[in-house]
């Protein structure tokens, strides 16, 4: 997961140089008279890095819109936590101010996409990135029971 512009425009950058690298190393291998099946056994690892690296960058892209995935029994928490400072334009430094805590335990609780934290620890999360989280709870029917009926 890209956490900040630097890790962005880095990944950026480097998609680029892995377009242009993929390209000629997919001419190469034409030019030694390897099959097509044979040049896609050696090009898709390389693509599906290539592919990965997009998501990622695609992912930040629509963070800095704004656009979020919804949580569902508060699975991903950690990841929307860093979502919400990333579309705000926050870094870890002025979250970590905003906490008072250091900046690197920002940066090591966004390594862990905050596993573990503790209620009100993201309670405080929230408040200092100005966020409200709204929730629904819906009871679905017992799996055991509609199984009987």
């Amino acid at each position: 997961m890209i956490r900040n512009e630097a890790e962005y425009q880095h990944a950026t950058a480097r998609l680029e140089e892995e377009r242009g690298r993929l390209a000629e190393h997919r001419d190469r291998l034409k030019a030694t008279g390897l099959s097509d099946d044979e040049i896609k056994r050696v090009i898709d690892p390389i693509e599906s890095f290539h592919l990965q690296l997009k998501e990622e960058v695609e992912s930040y892209e629509r963070l800095k819109r704004g656009e979020f995935d919804e949580l569902e029994n508060l699975r991903g928490l950690g990841q929307m936590l860093i979502s919400l400072r990333i579309a705000q334009g926050i870094s870890q430094r002025d979250l970590a101010k905003r906490l008072d805590v250091h900046e690197s335990q920002v940066s090591r609780d966004e390594r862990n996409e905050y596993f573990g934290i503790t209620l009100e620890r993201t309670i405080r999360i929230l408040d200092a990135l100005n966020v409200r989280l709204h929730t629904k709870v819906e009871i679905e029917p017992d799996k055991q029971e509609m199984a009987v009926a």
